[in-house]
């Protein structure tokens, strides 16, 4: 849905617009309802140009008379029965007053008036789509009432009679309608359609009111193509009734071509002329004097008669100023072109055979705009003189009537001209810097947040160790350290280690013997985690650390499930590095390859100096360079993949002094 107030605002010339807004006063003042209806609101939404306006208000519109001609409106004519003003505001704006009314046709072409509202109104329009009324009151303004659905009319470029009896009871919708089509270019709808052709064989034309018939006159002169509505209803056989005497033959085509090109040209220069007398004179051209005088005689507006008869002593007052001595500057015959009356200054450029005054149009058509070229946009955008300021269009103005008197001819003088209007120049653009204060303290509070997230870490490594781990295995990997200070920190052992891991899982099919006698000799039971906890419990002097070390062996299977992490834990490797000693004291079990002692060294890691009777947990990550990860031990199979994983745990939980049992 359109907004009428932006129509309202940008669709108007603003003659239109002034002459609404003293209206608009006018009916403030007397304290009544003003509504735009009819053909200006058709024209608005559809896009067409809106030439006359139609203002209903609810009251008699004829005691508003005074105060019109007060705020400088002139009346072209009234009727008494309807109650209705013709107007004319500055800038030939004609606007047609009226008062809200119904009407009832006791005969054909004989209506009755009476007060109503402004629904009511509506309602007995000729045409849906002339239906409508914009509120023009405060409150309200630009709110749209269509009863009739007139906008989707519009939309289908549709003509829909309002009353299925309008071309029986005003005769004059026949005329209208046929004036629509030729204007507009739409199509009746098909009822309506055939509801006029009825009425057209009925000759219900005859019944036509004088005041149908002089308003459908005049109008054929307000048209913007007046020559083609004339000869459409010439077609129609309307003329006969109208008038017999005017036909498409009595006009000169010719000069309303030349006519129509004039006031194109006006208007790109920013005159904008109402050419309805002027294209009545040229449509009754060549009529015979008597016909002319009845034919002015019957026309509803007299006011518009006098403006059709004064044409020629208008156009003869402008050459008569233009062509003055102290009007011969281009600047000032500028302003006279483009203040003085529009349609005197159309109908002289189109009379005139004065070398002079056509010399004075030649330069105000075509030379004078070449001046507009010149106009320093993107130095007065530079200067910070762009179209948001509020004079902006006067200092173009002002600076194209300068072009036009060769003044200005040098960037420096430009300049100078539009110094005074520039604007001063925006204050700079405030930073607001931190303070490095607060950056150290952001990455204090950053630092400590890191640390917070460490202790999480390790809860989660320790609980995705106990994933796998069966609930009643427990394995004791409590080991003991030889007394002395033997053990020192090998730092290559772990590089080693780190090298012969490679090697191993090349040579997984070779390892697969020992590790399997060996797991043999620690797990007798289909579980051998638990059968290997307990044989290190017990007391053996002969092979004493050959039973953990074979025990320690499961613990790759839970460290392959311990995600990597970035930062490793220092408690963790140094466990894992005390108890490779221990494992390196006693001879390791008999073996197919003997030279390759891998897992007893893959689990030894440099480790720290203890002190004696250091009991140390058997870490299972560093454990797990021991086994090859391709091909696990068939035994595995009984036990549970990360089954060592949980044993770790409980052989943390051990109390200390049972190591010195052991020894």
């Amino acid at each position: 849905m359109p907004d009428y107030i932006y129509l309202l605002e940008n669709r108007l010339s603003a003659d239109q617009q002034n002459a609404l807004r003293q209206l608009r006063e006018v009916a403030r003042e007397a304290g009544t309802l003003l509504f735009l209806t009819g053909d200006a609101i058709r024209d608005l939404t559809s896009g067409h140009a809106v030439r006359d306006i139609e203002v209903a208000v609810q009251a008699n519109a004829l005691k508003l008379k005074k105060p019109i001609e007060k705020l400088g409106g002139k009346i072209w004519g009234e009727d008494e029965a309807s109650r209705s003003l013709y107007l004319c505001f500055p800038g030939t704006v004609r606007v047609d007053l009226v008062s809200t009314h119904r009407r009832e046709y006791p005969k054909p072409g004989k209506p009755v008036f009476h007060s109503a509202s402004i629904q009511e109104d509506l309602r007995r329009r000729d045409f849906t789509v002339n239906a409508m009324a914009i509120s023009l009151n405060e409150g309200s303004f630009g709110l749209l009432m269509d009863p009739l659905n007139g906008a989707a009319d519009i939309e289908a470029r549709t003509l829909r009679l309002v009353s299925n009896y309008g071309f029986l009871e005003d005769p004059g919708l026949l005329i209208r309608a046929t004036r629509y089509i030729a204007r507009l270019g739409w199509d009746l709808d098909p009822r309506t359609k055939q509801r006029y052709e009825n009425a057209k064989l009925e000759n219900v034309i005859e019944s036509l009111s004088a005041h149908d018939r002089s308003q459908e006159l005049e109008q054929i002169g307000h048209e913007d193509e007046g020559l083609k509505v004339l000869r459409a209803l010439e077609a129609e056989g309307w003329m006969k009734v109208l008038c017999p005497a005017w036909i498409s033959a009595k006009a000169d085509e010719d000069k309303l071509t030349a006519l129509h090109d004039l006031r194109v040209q006006l208007q790109m220069q920013g005159v904008h002329p109402d050419m309805s007398a002027a294209q009545m004179q040229l449509l009754t051209a060549r009529m015979a004097p008597k016909d002319l005088s009845a034919l002015k005689k019957s026309l509803l507006r007299p006011g518009f008669v006098e403006e059709w008869n004064s044409l020629d002593s208008l156009a003869a007052g402008f050459a008569k100023v233009l062509l003055n001595k102290a009007n011969a500057t281009p600047s000032v015959s500028y302003k006279l072109f483009t203040t003085h009356d529009p349609e005197a200054v159309l109908w002289l450029g189109f009379t005139s055979k004065d070398s002079a005054v056509k010399a004075k149009y030649e330069l105000f058509l075509k030379t004078w705009p070449e001046a507009r070229q010149r106009i320093p946009y993107a130095q007065m955008q530079e200067m910070r003189i762009t179209p948001d300021l509020p004079t902006y269009k006067d200092v173009v103005h002002q600076l194209f009537l300068q072009l036009i008197d060769g003044k200005l001819n040098t960037p420096e003088e430009i300049r100078a001209f539009l110094e005074p209007h520039s604007p001063p120049a925006p204050p700079p653009q405030v930073t607001i810097k931190r303070t490095r204060a607060k950056r150290s303290v952001e990455k204090i509070k950053e630092k400590s947040f890191d640390e917070e997230e460490e202790p999480e870490e390790a809860v989660e490594e320790e609980d995705l160790d106990d994933i796998g781990g069966g609930e009643d295995e427990e394995i004791d990997l409590v080991l003991t350290l030889p007394k002395g200070d033997e053990l020192e920190l090998d730092l290559g052992e772990e590089e080693e280690g780190d090298s012969e891991e490679g090697d191993e899982f090349e040579e997984g099919e070779e390892e697969e013997a020992p590790v399997r006698k060996a797991r043999g000799k620690a797990a007798p039971a289909p579980k051998p985690a638990k059968a290997a906890g307990k044989n290190a419990e017990e007391p053996a002097p002969k092979a004493p650390a050959a039973k953990p070390a074979a025990a320690a062996k499961p613990a790759p299977v839970a460290a392959k499930a311990v995600p990597a992490k970035g930062k490793p834990k220092p408690p963790k490797p140094e466990k894992a590095k005390a108890a490779a000693p221990a494992a390196k004291k006693p001879a390791p079990p008999p073996a197919k390859h003997p030279a390759k002692p891998a897992p007893a060294k893959a689990a030894a890691k440099p480790a720290p100096k203890s002190p004696k009777g250091a009991q140390v947990k058997a870490h299972a990550k560093p454990a797990h360079k021991s086994v090859p990860a391709k091909k696990p031990a068939p035994a595995a199979k009984a036990a549970k993949p990360h089954a060592p994983a949980k044993p770790a745990k409980t052989a943390a939980k051990k109390p200390a002094p049972k190591a010195g049992k052991k020894r």
